[in-house]
């Protein structure tokens, strides 16, 4: 017996850790899928589950192609609600109301009385500066 490791052998090991990877990726995002699914009840997202762990290569066949479009959809909505979250936290942590918000605020205390002309002007300068 030869002991001999050659190149094709480093180029089918690979091969096959590659292959193992991917099947490792698309078992999660299956999983990941299924249980964020809002759509799909308990039992069903439980089947679904039982169906991949007891027949792993049919079970994600079937998945793909049963609910793989609407897999894709969801990857697709849940990245932009991210998105806006992120957005919305940015805007809510920086407080940015923005110069035109600022000059209504002071306009509202102005008028309720608050602030006097001569305050609501030196406050609008800096505020415009």
């Amino acid at each position: 017996m030869s002991d001999d490791f050659g190149l094709w052998d480093v180029i089918v090991s690979m091969l096959w850790f590659m292959l193992l990877i991917a099947w490792i990726w698309l078992f999660i995002s299956i999983l990941s899928d299924i249980f964020r699914d809002r759509s799909l009840s308990g039992g069903a997202k439980a089947l679904w589950t039982l169906f991949l762990v007891v027949m792993p290569w049919i079970g994600a066949l079937v998945y793909l192609i049963v609910r793989g479009s609407e897999m894709g959809e969801r990857t697709v909505r849940d990245a932009q609600e991210r998105e806006q979250q992120f957005r919305d936290y940015v805007q809510e942590a920086a407080g940015s109301k923005g110069v035109s918000g600022e000059l209504r605020e002071l306009a509202v205390l102005r008028d309720s009385g608050v602030l006097s002309p001569a305050e609501y002007e030196q406050a609008k300068q800096k505020v415009l500066a």
